[in-house]
Parts: C-alpha cells; structure tokens; sequence
C-alpha cells in the first residue's frame, strides 16, 4: 500500500535518504532547484541545523529572509521533493523568487508530486499567515507553469531577467486555497 505523501522538515534521522536524493540530483548533471539543495550535505547535522536557524531567521546571509524548508516524503521516507517557503518578499524575491521554491528529484518527475508539493505547501503558507503567495518559474518550464496553474495560479506581469530569460509570476490565494488537496 502506497503511503500518503507528506511534508517534514529536516531531519537528521533522515540522512541516508537525503544523501540519495542530493546525489541522484548532483549525477543527473540538471541544475539544484531549490537553491538550497546545493548545499554540501557532507557534514549533514551542521547543514540540518543551518536549515532550522534560517526559519528562524538565525545566522542569514544579509538582506536575506527568513525560510522553512520541507522535504516531500513518500513511500518508505523516500525523499521525492524539496521545497522553500520565503517568509517576506525583498524586491529581488517579487522578481524572480516568489515566495515558493521547489523541486523534484529527476526519477520522480511527472508522477503528480510537485502538484502535491505545491499544494501542500499553500497550506504550511496559510499556516505562516501568507495570504497570497508569489510562486515563479521560467517561461520554458512547461511542467512547473502548469503545476503552479493547477493549485489555483493566476499570472502577474513577467520579469525579464538581465540575460533575456523570462521569469513568469502567478499569485496564488493562500486563503481560498482549500480546495486543492
């Protein structure tokens, strides 16, 4: 029988598959989506703790937010997904970041996780008292524009990054996002 996926925070009881996940991903040669997922697991209790003191907003990088990071759990704690929730948006964030950033591991893409992912993740937001949130991604990212638009995205202006890339904007509404579990 198939578990319920679900969202945890860091653990380090999870260490071994995590370091699955991290190097799948680092094998597969594609680029780390959540940024925080290029962070060197190798002294994996320091990096655990680092996560935690960012949702605190302990020990940030200046003009930095503080950030809740939650891996995707599904069968047998396999690690299927990461994602970042950005507590406040700076100027660069309402461009190209959006309050919402996440990934899912290579063999398990197009299995429906990172719909999950994001609609679990409207949830933690309500939870931090966001009532709109600002998810984006890349105009060629096909899969993640309809993931976005499936939890109920609605599309903002687009951001026109310095190299010609074009950022796409949705804004979800996190309060009347009940509907999307």
């Amino acid at each position: 029988m198939k578990e319920k996926e679900r969202l945890v925070k860091p653990a380090v009881e999870l260490k071994e598959e995590y370091l699955d996940f991290y190097l799948e991903w680092k094998t597969s040669g594609e680029d780390m989506t959540p940024r925080v997922i290029k962070k060197d697991p190798t002294h994996f209790d320091e990096m655990i703790q680092s996560l935690h003191d960012a949702e605190k907003g302990e020990n940030l990088p200046a003009g930095w937010v503080p950030v809740s990071t939650y891996w995707l759990l599904i069968d047998n704690n396999r690690i299927a997904g990461v994602v970042n929730i950005r507590h406040s948006l700076t100027e660069n964030l309402l461009n190209i970041g959006g309050h919402i950033g996440y990934g899912i591991r290579p063999s398990e893409r197009r299995k429906g996780y990172a719909t999950k992912l994001l609609s679990l993740t409207l949830e933690k937001t309500k939870e931090l008292g966001i009532k709109k949130s600002l998810v984006v991604c890349d105009k060629w990212n096909e899969g993640s524009k309809r993931t976005i638009i499936n939890n109920g995205g609605i599309p903002d202006r687009d951001f026109i990054e310095e190299d010609g890339n074009v950022i796409l904007r949705f804004w979800i509404d996190t309060e009347g996002n009940d509907d999307n579990k």
